[in-house]
């Protein structure tokens, strides 16, 4: 069984993603990351960065004790490799999803992440700071739509955890000031997995989570991008 650590956001869509086009069993324990669940001593164990998803194996190959992972993209070649799926066992093959699958970790993610910080939430509105992210998102798309114009998938013909990674980061492309319409490549891509029925079940996981309580917008705002709650 893998215990699943989650919340509705990008990096926790990747690992249900995944889940789901595996069929590796998994239980869902969600963590409200805007009330600060996050920062509770149990999920530290788990995850010392405070962030989701996290998942701990309780049956891992080793035969040994439960193991427990943080970091989305850690998270998905470890699943990908435990179910023996979406990652290649030939040299070249492996090559081509962890550089993408990198990419993702190192540029995608993080650059779109700021542009919904800047465009979203921050609580002034930096003309720059917009400007900025949101040109890197345009050229991070265009990376992924050159790529893509002669291949199916990010690391050819076939998916993988690549893919998964990078998809729901592609989801909140209107929020990213991003008209799909620019990057047709990307785009036959985008609308491709959105229709697999793996990816389906995989955001309804996500409903879960909406009738769970929120705060104001001012306890959000400090939780999520301020200090962590006052230990009792």
């Amino acid at each position: 069984m893998i215990e699943l650590y989650y919340w509705a956001t990008p990096n926790g869509h990747k690992v249900t993603m995944l889940l789901e086009e595996t069929g590796l069993p998994y239980r869902v324990h969600p963590v409200n990351i805007s009330t600060g669940e996050q920062f509770d001593p149990a999920f530290l164990a788990i995850a010392p960065n405070n962030r989701i998803p996290a998942v701990v194996d309780t049956a891992p190959q080793d035969h040994g004790a439960p193991l427990s992972l943080f970091e989305s993209g850690a998270i998905l070649l470890y699943l990908a490799e435990k179910a023996g799926q979406f990652i290649p066992s030939d040299l070249r093959g492996r090559a081509e999803v962890l550089q993408w699958l990198f990419w993702q970790m190192g540029g995608l993610g993080p650059m779109a992440g700021q542009n919904h910080h800047f465009v979203g939430y921050a609580p002034e509105q930096v003309p720059y700071a917009i400007r900025r992210y949101v040109n890197e998102t345009a050229r991070l798309y265009g990376v992924m739509n050159k790529r893509l114009a002669d291949r199916a998938y990010l690391a050819g013909d076939a998916y993988s955890i690549a893919d998964m990674a990078a998809y729901p980061w592609v989801v909140p492309h209107e929020r990213q000031q991003q008209d799909l319409n620019d990057f047709p490549h990307l785009q036959r891509w985008f609308e491709a997995i959105g229709a697999r029925p793996a990816t389906i079940r995989a955001y309804a996981v996500g409903d879960i989570v909406k009738d769970l309580p929120e705060p104001s917008e001012e306890e959000r705002q400090r939780i999520l991008f301020g200090n962590p709650p006052a230990k009792a």
